[in-house]
């Protein structure tokens, strides 16, 4: 077997070519440019080898590689991912007190010559690579809608300063009326003190869909009461939010579109669990890679980061412990979305969460437990490519 040990850097990598069988190294570390012309360096030094006996390893961090990665499995090359903390540890057991970019691709190297049994990489190939595009639509859209929470917490913070009576007017808040009116005269002293015709145009939107009870002339009733006081930074912000909200819907709104496009082109088995949306189902799918990198369901929990923390030290056996949250954020936070609809529309699910309720496991803790049988079923779906079945589950 020959391997290939890479470092990632920003306008350069360095790579070295490694015998495993024998642990001759065939090629000192070297240094080639992220461009093309280096990776053409590259596939000169490695073209000798037989692509079927060429395994080539390199960190999976940041953003750099990804044009690299994409490169060489377009070659046909296989490619292991190594996480850095892997080899961290790796420099640390060889005893190595320097840390260069060249030394670095031997640690990379001695980490993919690694017998364990369970491999501390994970394989690429080129259909694993192709859910690439799916992960960042849905990171992206996650980071929007904690983007929106940030937003929408500081508009709430302005309206509390000129208008705190403003929110009891709606029944629900957001809506297209009150948008409007934020954006357009944004505090209880603009409102007092603006033409009650102006006001009523806030209120004529088009389309269809559900009036609400509130007129233009108890709006500025009770604006003329409020309690508020007339800050112009304030007001100047409110529409500012108001308007940066907006985009960000709008934005979410065209990444859910393409998101739901790969998701019915993707057509996965678990979509057919009851709660799991394409949203849903595309965050876990494209977070998740290639199911058959997994043997088995617990490794499946352990790499979503939701698997309790074991602890035990001579007699004493901790009770209580954490989950683990190793791996992906956004998996977990998606699966912790998700598992409160998979709850409600599942009776097998919302058994097993009463039961851990009445066994005295809190409501984080019960969730907890739903979440790891949920993946035990996304495990069994996927490797048999069978749909969902609430008669078959137990």
């Amino acid at each position: 077997m020959i391997l290939v040990g890479i470092d990632i850097g920003k306008n350069k990598h360095s790579y070295c070519i490694y015998k495993k069988d024998s642990g001759e190294l065939l090629k000192d570390p070297e240094f080639f440019n992220n461009n093309s012309d280096g990776f053409k360096t590259l596939i000169e030094s490695i073209k000798p080898y037989d692509k079927k006996d060429v395994l080539i390893g390199m960190e999976d961090t940041g953003h750099y590689h990804f044009a690299l990665l994409k490169y060489l499995l377009d070659k046909g090359y296989t490619l292991a991912l190594i996480n850095p903390i892997t080899t961290d540890l790796q420099r640390r057991i060889d005893g190595s007190i320097s840390k260069n970019d060249k030394l670095d691709t031997i640690t990379i190297c001695n980490v993919l010559s690694s017998n364990a049994r369970n491999k501390p990489y994970r394989i690429s190939k080129v259909n694993s690579f192709d859910k690439y595009e799916q992960r960042q639509l849905t990171r992206h859209h996650h980071n929007l809608k904690e983007e929106l929470n940030v937003y929408t917490n500081r508009l709430q913070k302005c309206i509390d300063i000129v208008f705190p009576e403003f929110n009891s007017l709606f029944k629900s808040k957001y809506g297209t009326v009150y948008m409007n009116i934020l954006e357009n005269l944004g505090s209880a002293y603009t409102i007092a003190h603006t033409d009650i015709r102006t006001i009523k145009k806030c209120f004529d939107i088009k389309g269809k869909g559900n009036r609400i009870s509130l007129t233009a002339e108890k709006l500025k009733e009770t604006a003329k009461k409020s309690i508020g006081i007339h800050s112009i930074s304030d007001e100047i912000q409110i529409k500012h939010l108001v308007r940066q909200i907006k985009l960000i819907e709008e934005q979410i709104e065209e990444i859910d579109k393409k998101i739901e496009e790969h998701s019915i082109q993707t057509n996965s088995p678990i979509l057919s669990i009851p709660g799991i949306s394409h949203f849903s189902g595309t965050s876990i799918l494209s977070e998740l890679g290639d199911i058959n990198n997994f043997s088995n369901f617990k490794q499946l929990i352990k790499f979503a980061g939701v698997a309790p923390i074991h602890y035990e030290s001579s007699q004493f056996n901790a009770a209580h412990t954490k989950i683990s949250k190793k791996g992906s954020k956004y998996l977990r936070k998606t699966l912790y979305q998700v598992i409160l609809p998979v709850i409600l529309h599942n009776t097998t699910f919302k058994k097993y969460y009463d039961l851990k309720i009445s066994q005295g496991k809190s409501h984080r803790c019960a969730q907890g437990h739903c979440i790891r049988k949920l993946l035990r079923l996304i495990f069994h779906l996927l490797k048999t490519n069978t749909r969902f079945d609430e008669a078959l589950l137990r």
